[in-house]
């Protein structure tokens, strides 16, 4: 049977599709220059069929205008407006459905061949056309060249170890099929950070050797400090960065400042796709300014009116201050639910250097004494007033796959049988004050490795502290910088770590449970294995433990799984292991994130889901909808 993704917006958003390109409106500053000569007719800048939002509800058609203040803590944020304007091959609905967005259609035969139906008459940023050439460059000239890709197509294109088969039909249509079914190439295109299939050909082409002399390109390339024309290509070709200014792009607004910077403007795609129920080509908001502040003081800007869309670095302790400010300064503070499995996370690292502690995190009867040793009552009570839900790190109460067993496994507050298992480990030796003894005589001292960004962390990783010095086991923790800690952590220097849990605590059975298997270097307990398998052996360290060898298999099974009663079989045997054998140690989930919102500003939904995967934060409730109300 085929199931076809209809791009039949009128249904899917409950929006009546326009009658015609003789009612297509546009901002103000557009019309302006169209008037100038300097930019084509809106009917001539949209694609034939506009995506159409869904206007219910709460949210209304609205006008044009403004700039959208947010603020950032480095200048690699620019990469959250990728995130946040949230443009897609396919993208997640609000009711976590995958529909088409960039695209006009898909046709899906299987499970394995994948019909793609681009937008006729679509274009980038700058103008030019965006057509299944674009994927074809990508695929021919970036992904299969080996000076670009050494390792070839990624990981998300492969089943079985086999790249697929691609087909580029006509100007609007590209096919891709593979033998067997890949339930994970929709999800790949649809995610905050996305696989992307198709490259701006028509600006890359000049900087690639198979289109221009390469003794020159490697002399340009060397003159911008870049190694030969392949680095410098790898460098300017990063649509998810947003780094690059020159690259055009399909996003609803578009980075105009180089980095470094401490303010970056993000003008309005004159090009984008997506119109409003009555017509008019959307984002409404003219500008976002992005400001760039250090994460410590985000919370006290966000409280005096300077943010008019900020979640990102507020942490619920920051609830009562914003809440307090609001009125005085113009703004509201909504608190949405978090999706994440885990809001704080202990990640003792399986793979970690230190032979002692390696041997040990790979005995359950340790991680298990660690869990048990955790009092989550009191941490909810002293850090989250009693909001949040004291759970492992697994799949949320809204998840058709949930079990109360899952959450509480190992949750309960029990320092009599956590001293009992490491007794049994034969951690019995103590020194004189009282902490347990390595097998080399060294004092079980655990440093527990932060990015630095949270008090929040500190805070109860100090609770923590307490009631592992009752079971014989000293908590020292040690902030550096994101990307050093996560260095550390793939090299395996890092010994226990403190991150948010799983990205998706909202799955069904038909996602992809690879976040329970080792196939990922960002899985922060076993990120060697992880690394091995992206690398395909390459590089890292085989899976030698059973458990997580159990889990390897059962998401081979998920793959050859043909219907939703067998996929969500599967995912609970593996939830019950990941359960059972803590190979993380989750803290508290479901906890409140602050959502700080102009007072004018409108069709920002009062109650939402702040989730990475799936929905892109804000971008799952299509920020380029967002309007002020002056």
């Amino acid at each position: 049977m085929m199931r076809r993704l209809l791009l039949v917006l009128a249904l899917i958003h409950g929006a009546p599709l326009v009658a015609g390109a003789a009612e297509y409106g546009e901002s103000p500053v557009l019309a302006e220059k169209v008037g100038e000569g300097k930019l084509p007719t809106v009917a001539e800048r949209l694609p034939e069929k506009p995506y159409v939002v869904r206007m219910d509800g709460d949210r209304k058609p609205g006008r044009y205008g403004g700039d959208l203040n947010i603020l950032m803590a480095r200048s690699k944020d620019v990469r959250q407006m990728v995130v946040y304007g949230y443009a897609r091959l396919v993208k997640y609905n609000p009711d976590f459905e995958l529909i088409p967005d960039i695209l006009e259609a898909i046709d899906v035969e299987e499970g394995r061949i994948f019909t793609l139906h681009l937008r006729k008459g679509h274009r980038w940023s700058d103008g030019a056309p965006f057509t299944t050439e674009d994927f074809r460059y990508w695929w021919e000239n970036v992904a299969n060249d080996e000076n670009l890709a050494p390792s070839g197509p990624p990981v998300d294109l492969r089943v079985n170890g086999e790249i697929p088969k691609v087909e580029f039909i006509d100007e609007t249509t590209v096919r891709y099929s593979w033998q067997a079914p890949n339930p994970r190439f929709l999800p790949a295109l649809a995610r905050a950070g996305p696989l992307y299939i198709y490259r701006p050909a028509h600006y890359l082409k000049q900087y690639h050797a198979a289109y221009g002399d390469e003794t020159a390109l490697n002399e340009a390339a060397k003159a911008r400090d870049q190694r030969n024309w392949a680095s410098l290509h790898n460098k300017l070709d990063n649509q998810y960065k947003n780094d690059n200014i020159e690259l055009p792009s399909l996003q609803p607004w578009i980075n105009t400042t180089a980095p470094p910077s401490e303010r970056f403007i993000f003008q309005r795609n004159p090009y984008f796709h997506r119109v409003d129920p009555e017509g008019r080509q959307l984002p409404y908001i003219d500008r976002v300014i992005m400001q760039i502040a250090s994460s410590k003081i985000i919370p006290a800007k966000a409280g005096t009116g300077e943010s008019d869309l900020q979640a990102r670095y507020l942490r619920f302790d920051n609830f009562t201050f914003l809440r307090e400010n609001q009125d005085r300064n113009g703004y509201k503070t909504l608190l949405w639910r978090i999706g994440k499995g885990s809001h704080m996370t202990l990640y003792p690292n399986l793979n970690a250097q230190d032979v002692e502690w390696h041997k040990l995190f790979r005995d359950v009867r340790v991680r298990r004494a660690l869990s048990l040793a955790i009092n989550r009552e009191e941490i909810n009570q002293v850090i989250y007033f009693g909001l949040a839900l004291e759970s492992q790190n697994t799949v949320l109460p809204q998840s058709p796959l949930f079990k109360p067993e899952y959450q509480t496994a190992w949750t309960a507050f029990d320092l009599k049988q956590a001293n009992t298992l490491l007794d049994e480990v034969g951690l019995t030796e103590r020194d004189s004050s009282g902490l347990r003894l390595l097998p080399d005589g060294r004092p079980m001292e655990l440093i527990v490795e932060t990015a630095g960004e949270s008090t929040e962390q500190t805070d109860v990783l100090e609770l923590v502290r307490d009631s592992w010095k009752k079971i014989g086991i000293a908590l020292h923790s040690k902030p550096s910088q994101r990307e050093v800690v996560r260095n550390r952590i793939y090299a395996g220097e890092t010994l226990v770590s403190i991150w948010e849990g799983l990205e998706n605590g909202l799955p069904g059975p038909d996602t992809l449970p690879d976040e329970l298997a080792p196939v990922h270097q960002e899985h922060y307990q076993w990120p060697k294995w992880g690394q091995h398998v992206e690398t395909s052996g390459a590089s890292g360290e085989p899976v030698d433990m059973d458990k997580p060898k159990e889990l390897l298999a059962l998401l081979d099974d998920w793959y050859a799984a043909g219907d939703r009663p067998a996929k969500a079989e599967i995912w609970h045997k593996m939830l019950s292991i990941w359960a059972d054998q803590v190979f993380t140690i989750g803290i508290v989930s479901g906890t409140l994130q602050p959502v700080v919102v102009n007072a004018k500003l409108r069709n920002v939904p009062a109650k939402g889901m702040f989730t990475w995967e799936p929905g892109a934060h804000f971008g799952i409730y299509e920020p380029d909808s967002f309007w002020f109300d002056k």
